[in-house]
């Protein structure tokens, strides 16, 4: 199983950093998790967007979601072109045998995601403005659900943030990975990351959460991480590059984790289990 970070920087995009997005391979199946900002781009820098087997979102917060309509967009694009070199016709069917990936989005996402493409529309070229119907095969789920891909599975465990957001458990033959998404300190951080072999955990602020907003700081993430067993953690959503800021951070969840801690940046390739 192996993790690649694609874009790892919370809120929008800077300093070359794309938003929130992370391509696993579990050696079976291929997933991306959140697709913010910058994704599309840097996803297509190290694979082919169609050969994904799954794309899973957390929240619909901008910065994990809003780079699903050009990723959308670019799983089209080939068969919009295909009969329009010479500017005469547009070609507005996909092959039969076209798969459409499956995207899992919380409950109401469907919604919230034809909208904004009716808002973004391509008048010339009108199969890219069918992204969430033919690019995409939507799948809204609940908290408390598990759904199988491939031989993996995924289970989706509420956490508290602003927006309904839910941690993923992704398990398969090749190791177990906790994705937080975005959220606050909660109980449920235990069980989402009980005994997995790499704990990916939000780490935006520098001390910890009291508002309702619902975010962790390293420390928080290095607490949960050892009440679950956890065998590594990464800690990503990170709102700087300043390292000397990243490295306190560290330094922190260091002395509170008795395992391996890293920190996430875009590139980073880490192998799991």
């Amino acid at each position: 199983m192996r993790l690649t970070v694609l874009g790892c920087r919370a809120g929008m995009p800077a300093e070359g950093h794309p938003s929130s997005g992370y391509l696993l391979d579990t050696g079976g199946s291929r997933l991306l998790l959140d697709c913010g900002p910058g994704i599309a781009t840097a996803l297509s820098g190290v694979c082919d967007p169609a050969g994904l087997d799954a794309v899973i979102i957390s929240h619909l917060h901008i910065d994990h979601c809003y780079d699903l309509l050009p990723l959308g967009k670019m799983l089209l694009a080939p068969y919009a072109l295909a009969k329009f070199p010479g500017f005469e016709s547009w070609f507005e069917n996909l092959p039969a045998e076209f798969p459409a990936i499956p995207l899992y989005v919380p409950a109401g996402g469907r919604a919230v995601l034809e909208n904004l493409a009716s808002v973004l529309t391509t008048e010339s070229l009108p199969l890219l403005d069918r992204v969430f119907e033919a690019g995409f095969d939507i799948r809204e789920y609940r908290p408390d659900d598990i759904v199988a891909i491939g031989a993996d599975s995924c289970e989706f465990i509420a956490l508290p943030h602003a927006k309904p957001n839910c941690g993923l458990r992704i398990s398969g033959p090749g190791g177990t990975l906790a994705y937080t998404g975005d959220t606050g300190v909660s109980d449920a951080l235990e069980r989402l990351a009980a005994g997995v072999d790499l704990f990916l955990a939000e780490a935006s602020l520098e001390r910890t959460d009291r508002s309702a907003h619902g975010h962790l700081c390293a420390a928080d993430a290095a607490r949960a991480a050892a009440a679950a067993g956890a065998h590594e953690l990464l800690l990503t959503h990170l709102p700087t590059a300043d390292e000397v800021w990243l490295k306190a951070r560290l330094a922190e969840a260091v002395q509170l984790f008795p395992g391996r801690v890293r920190l996430a940046h875009p590139g980073l390739v880490h192998e799991i289990g």
